[in-house]
């Protein structure tokens, strides 16, 4: 029987983790972000100032321990029983995060946490992520692969965190999320790619409104 997850994939800056926690509101099931753990285990190794090394961290996150703990408003990250939702999004973070996420050890402390997660809700949940379909849960119930045009992505990326898209910051963002696409795609572990049985969603003309819904839609009748 396939598990039942919506499984949202796609390259930096694609949306994946606000469409996936409106689609989850609306669907009325829990979102689970797979990127907050690698976000929380980068942060807590470089807080810690300890070698970002995968062994290491995984034994840090342990110890502390990391986890995703559930609320109200569903999964937030939290580092030795703090919540940590706004300090994982840190420049120093995310300039380090996909160097983190690559190492095979993290990916399956992470895989671990999140299909725990997911197992004290069996009426399903929405994950986003690179590899939730491939991955971590290949026999996912529906799978999207989300793209946009770069320079849609970039102008995203930066509104999102709350800076003016000039010229000058899109360039530089589009280079900065082609490097990180290079990166993600030819990575030996768990690669960047999109599930055979994938639907791609282009939101390059699309509303933020409009992917959810063109997922809502799809996604209505699997999670009664």
């Amino acid at each position: 029987m396939p598990s039942r997850v919506l499984a949202i994939d796609g390259p930096a800056g694609s949306g994946k983790s606000t469409t996936a926690a409106a689609v989850a509101e609306q669907l009325d099931l829990p979102h689970v972000e797979s990127g907050a753990l690698y976000r929380a285990i980068t942060l807590a190794g470089l807080d810690a100032g300890v070698e970002l090394g995968g062994q290491r961290l995984v034994a840090l996150a342990r110890s502390l321990p990391i986890r995703l703990d559930l609320t109200d408003a569903g999964f937030r990250p939290e580092i030795a029983g703090v919540d940590v939702s706004q300090e994982i999004r840190s420049a120093r973070v995310t300039a380090r995060v996909s160097e983190v996420s690559a190492m095979a050890e993290v990916r399956e402390w992470v895989n671990e946490e999140v299909r725990e997660a997911v197992a004290r809700h069996p009426r399903g949940a929405v994950l986003d992520g690179r590899d939730i379909g491939t991955v971590v849960f290949p026999d996912a119930v529906l799978k999207i692969f989300l793209v946009a045009d770069p320079v849609i992505r970039a102008r995203r990326r930066l509104l999102q965190d709350g800076r003016v898209p000039d010229p000058d910051a899109v360039a530089s963002e589009v280079e900065a999320l082609e490097r990180r696409d290079a990166y993600d795609s030819t990575r030996e572990v768990a690669p960047l790619r999109r599930a055979s049985d994938a639907v791609v969603l282009d939101t390059t003309d699309l509303s933020f409104e409009q992917q959810v819904r063109v997922i809502v839609d799809r996604a209505r009748n699997l999670f009664p």
